[in-house]
């Protein structure tokens, strides 16, 4: 063998196992875990109608309370909330078999959700955060999603920190909207201890809006 040509079969291996790590390494960033989050369903809903769910939330900077305390039609109360959210998520395995012998899950491939993070984007690239848009958060909810079946867990798809912050604070006397798309991403891990996480996208308008009646 001559030295040109070992030169040229180890610059192969090189570039071959390059290629095997490139190839692989989308299934590495994915995860170990037999098993991935499905996100199934993600809503949320203004913190002054908590109850009406949707795919698309009008998130109201500011609300006039009129019932409950001192509040009255004739003494309304102005009142931040925060916005609630719920996500349904299922497990899919990796590995789903084939048809004359599918793979069934086990307890272990059961995934308890720890946290979540919120990020907001604007589809005009301002997303500089307290500027153009909230800030990101990470937050706390704790749901074990089950190896069969779906889970569904509450969490804050807007803080009420983030309306008494800019730029939401400046909507509360104009008649401006923001309109977003907040990326939400759910941590877990399953019961053998491998990381788990699944990033869903959910449109979210600021604005000073109607009040409930």
């Amino acid at each position: 063998m001559t030295a040109k040509l070992a030169q040229y079969l180890t610059l192969f291996g090189v570039v071959a196992v390059s290629a095997a790590t490139a190839g692989c390494g989308e299934f590495v960033r994915d995860g170990k875990s037999p098993a991935r989050l499905v996100i199934t369903s993600l809503q949320g809903a203004s913190g002054a109608e908590p109850d009406e769910l949707a795919t698309v939330v009008r998130s109201d900077v500011l609300t006039m309370v009129t019932d409950g305390g001192a509040c009255s039609t004739t003494n309304p109360c102005p009142t931040i909330f925060g916005d609630p959210g719920l996500v349904e998520l299922q497990l899919q395995l990796r590995d789903i078999g084939d048809p004359a012998s599918p793979s069934s899950p086990s307890p272990l491939n059961a995934v308890t959700v720890t946290r979540y993070h919120v990020e907001y984007r604007r589809s005009d690239g301002r997303n500089t955060q307290g500027v153009d848009v909230p800030y990101a958060f990470d937050g706390a909810a704790t749901f074990t999603v089950a190896p069969e079946g779906s889970s569904i867990g509450g969490f804050t798809l807007v803080r009420e920190v983030a309306k008494r912050q800019a730029p939401l604070t400046t909507l509360a006397t104009d008649s401006t909207l923001i309109t977003t798309i907040a990326y939400v991403t759910f941590y877990g891990r399953d019961q053998a201890g491998n990381d788990v996480s699944v990033t869903g996208l959910i449109e979210v308008t600021f604005g000073n809006f109607g009040d409930p009646q």
